[in-house]
């Protein structure tokens, strides 16, 4: 789908031009190795497969990915490793960038190219009519999820109740589209011309409900017929790793993953407030710590990064009044 979601960590983002360093990774002690790793995800495989796929290579059992991409897109996933996988739910609310490609002429009933398409009783429209179209889809919108999506209807999954010949009961919901440019225009069939699109929306937005809803308001129809994320919050594609990438990095072993990890907290775009040594102590204890003049500056039950003297991130925490408490530690106790 081309909703961001979250995968279970055990069960299977800074500004979009910070610095691509890669520091080395740091395994950890309950076993494989922990940061961020971002994939250049190809076309066919399912996000879960690129899952597995790292969790062989790297031999660390907590990996989760941060937003799904179905097996006919392709483009960047983050996968959090490690601890890195219980900061993975701060990523889900950032933005996202694709590029669509936007067939018209028929109607599919997944809203994408992998449904059965059903050719547009309307003619199709040209480019003009397109490019006058896309201001109405920009902003806030209310867009109703595809019948073919993962959300639930009273207990079950959409694309369940459509795939049994229902028809599910979903309610539009607002997302927001930051970006939406034509790219390139091909009228060589008129009757079946196809658009690719420069699509920033909000975390949830589904891009094929905009190829289904652009069809509809041009008096034809239309389904999304290929998707490359370009963005996920912090990452970009040129933060990305291949495939082939990977498995050349780790040919010696899961250690050879270390040069294309990045640390647990790439990508947070959440304020840090330095804590002393004696304040670290604390607080990987779980203990709450006077705030000091720095904490002031941050906003009471925000988020923030807690970091020690070095800049090494110890935990996360919120400031209430003039102490930080300590909501998820991530450093273990020194023996």
């Amino acid at each position: 789908m081309d909703e961001a979601t979250a995968a279970p960590a055990a069960a299977d983002p800074g500004a979009p031009d910070a610095p691509r360093i890669r520091p080395k990774a740091r395994r950890s002690r309950a076993g494989g190795l922990e940061g961020v790793l971002v994939v250049d995800k190809p076309i066919g495989p399912t996000s879960h497969d690129i899952v597995g796929l790292v969790r062989r290579l790297s031999g660390t059992r907590r990996v989760g990915h941060g937003g799904t991409l179905d097996p006919f897109a392709g483009g960047v996933l983050p996968l959090f490793l490690g601890r890195a996988t219980r900061l993975a739910e701060y990523h889900l609310g950032g933005s996202k960038s694709y590029r669509a490609t936007v067939c018209f002429g028929a109607a599919s009933t997944t809203d994408d190219l992998e449904g059965e398409l059903t050719p547009a009783d309307g003619p199709a429209p040209d480019r003009a009519a397109l490019e006058a179209a896309l201001p109405a889809f920009r902003g806030p919108i209310e867009q109703r999820p595809p019948d073919y999506a993962a959300v639930k209807v009273a207990g079950r999954r959409a694309y369940a109740i459509a795939r049994s010949g229902g028809t599910p009961d979903l309610r539009p919901r607002t997302v927001t589209i930051e970006e939406l440019e034509l790219l390139e225009w091909d009228g060589t069939d008129p009757e079946r011309p196809i658009a690719v699109l420069a699509v920033t929306c909000s975390a949830g937005t589904y891009v094929r409900a905009i190829a289904r809803d652009l069809g509809r308001q041009l008096g034809s129809a239309a389904y999304l017929g290929a998707l490359s994320r370009t963005r996920s919050g912090a990452f970009s594609l040129a933060d990305a790793v291949t495939v082939d990438a990977l498995r050349a990095a780790a040919a010696d072993g899961p250690d050879g993953l270390r040069a294309v990890l990045l640390p647990v907290d790439a990508g947070l775009e959440l304020p840090a407030i330095e804590l002393d040594q004696a304040a670290v102590a604390d607080v990987i204890r779980g203990r709450a710590v006077r705030a000091g003049e720095r904490a002031a500056e941050v906003p009471e039950g925000v988020p923030c990064r807690l970091v020690d003297p070095t800049g090494r991130l110890v935990a996360l925490g919120v400031r209430r009044a003039d102490r930080i408490h300590p909501d998820k530690v991530l450093v273990e106790v020194e023996p």
